[in-house]
């Protein structure tokens, strides 16, 4: 049997990130007695920890909370940047609106509250492994009015039919409005910086801007949120 096989048909494997060791190895216990999950590794969060859950490469991260001020704050995003295919759960989480927005924005799909149950916590990671996205019924509303916002911020139609700028346009556009260089920008997008400037000077002849920052108020003029 091929490893490809046998990864198909094993159990999801999990990575418990927890500062309490009593909740690691609690959490442990409880996960590795499911035939369908299997713990891999277990530590506190600490100058080596992303080293050890890139060698442990589990299906699953399982942390207990997120500081969005501290120096780890991006930490759910820098690992799955090492494990593109790396699904995270925060467990232990308070009931907090602007905490959980953020973590889902940091990419995680699970999110548990303090006071769940041992079921509530492998319902969710068994989840999350599958594919799907768990938060608490309390917190349901917030995605709606994320989604609201989002809707509400996506550049209109009107705008690339009465100017012409094509989507990719329409990110440099945002860009500028932060005061990035045609090289910045370039490093941000991957792109090469001479095209960059190609895209820049098809948009001042479109909008019949002369220059890059009157691409952007005429753009804001039109609806665009820059």
């Amino acid at each position: 049997m091929t490893t490809a096989a046998m990864k198909i048909s094993g159990p999801s494997t999990i990575f418990l990130l927890a500062q309490n060791r009593l909740l690691r190895e609690a959490l442990a216990r409880v996960l590795d007695k499911k035939n369908d999950l299997a713990v891999v590794g277990a530590c506190a969060l600490s100058a080596i920890s992303m080293e050890q859950i890139i060698a442990a490469a589990p299906d699953v991260l399982v942390m207990d909370s997120i500081n969005t001020d501290g120096p780890n704050r991006e930490f759910v995003r820098d690992a799955q940047r090492h494990l593109p295919q790396l699904k995270v759960v925060m467990i232990g989480m308070e009931p907090d609106e602007q905490t959980f927005m953020y973590v889902l924005r940091q990419g995680a799909l699970g999110y548990v509250l303090k006071d769940a149950s041992a079921v509530e916590v492998v319902t969710t990671v068994r989840a999350v492994a599958g594919g799907e996205a768990v938060c608490p019924p309390e917190l349901s509303t917030s995605l709606f009015h994320y989604a609201t916002r989002q809707l509400n911020q996506i550049p209109s139609l009107h705008v690339k039919t009465s100017l012409g700028l094509t989507s990719r346009e329409q990110q440099l556009v945002g860009l500028i409005g932060l005061g990035l260089t045609n090289k910045e920008i370039a490093s941000e997008l991957q792109l090469a910086e001479q095209t960059v400037r190609n895209h820049v000077h098809r948009m001042l002849r479109k909008v019949g801007a002369g220059d890059r920052l009157a691409v952007v108020e005429i753009c804001r003029m039109q609806g665009l949120p820059v």
